[in-house]
């Protein structure tokens, strides 16, 4: 039967299981720059645009925020997390979920704050070509999360209403830009987020990784 939902994914920690990957090159960019940050404050920012992302960290370490410096340090971030490409890999049920909704009819999307650079190493690793599948990055909109352009963007190009989209991802900031957009935020755990944090931020279910998702799928999505 098919589900009368569209799903919008996230990318990093929802769909492959590239987290820590992306805190260890931020890491690594940010000791470039003779930035001392601790890997938990790094954490934290993870599935902000690498824009805001910069600034922020810079802001919190009283740090010289020049155009040319945050520049500097998205290009080290790319650098370094292309080197890691090896370590990514799909997390539990994620190529599984993806099939189901394909099988049923679903319309689903992938929306990430990452630009394409660095997003290309997810999806390769996921088994997902952004020319056969739609696929949104931070190259596609002027803002990344918490605002809600990507999520709207994806939406757009499935050709259906956000107000009847479901929302998955890993960190407050995917929840809170499905609540601007006025979407169904379902948040997973298996980006490093807990409970109480998701749902505090809107995720109305949470559920531990995509396999937990797809074996509760009748939980959230609709039926025709």
């Amino acid at each position: 039967m098919r589900i009368a939902t569209s799903f919008l994914f996230d990318l990093d920690g929802t769909l492959v299981d590239s987290v820590y990957q992306h805190v260890l090159a931020w890491k690594e960019a940010l000791d470039e720059e003779g930035i001392e940050l601790s890997v938990w404050r790094i954490h934290r920012k993870i599935g902000m645009s690498g824009g805001l992302f910069t600034h922020q960290l810079l802001r919190e370490t009283g740090g010289d925020m020049s155009a040319e410096r945050v520049e500097r340090l998205r290009r080290a971030h790319a650098r370094a997390y292309r080197q890691l490409h090896a370590k990514v890999r799909p997390l539990p049920g994620a190529q599984a979920l993806l099939a189901a909704l394909t099988e049923s009819g679903t319309p689903w999307a992938i929306a990430t704050s990452g630009r394409m650079e660095t997003a290309a190493v997810n999806l390769e690793a996921l088994g997902v070509d952004p020319s056969q599948s739609v696929v949104v990055t931070r190259d596609d909109v002027k803002y990344a999360k918490p605002d809600p352009d990507l999520f709207v963007a994806a939406a757009h190009r499935l050709k259906v209403p956000i107000e009847h989209a479901v929302v998955v991802g890993d960190s407050i900031w995917d929840m809170l830009a499905a609540r601007r957009c006025r979407a169904l935020g379902v948040g997973l755990l298996s980006g490093g987020y807990g409970q109480e944090e998701l749902e505090r931020a809107g995720a109305l279910r949470v559920y531990e990784d995509p396999y937990d998702l797809l074996e509760h799928l009748d939980e959230i999505a609709a039926r025709p």
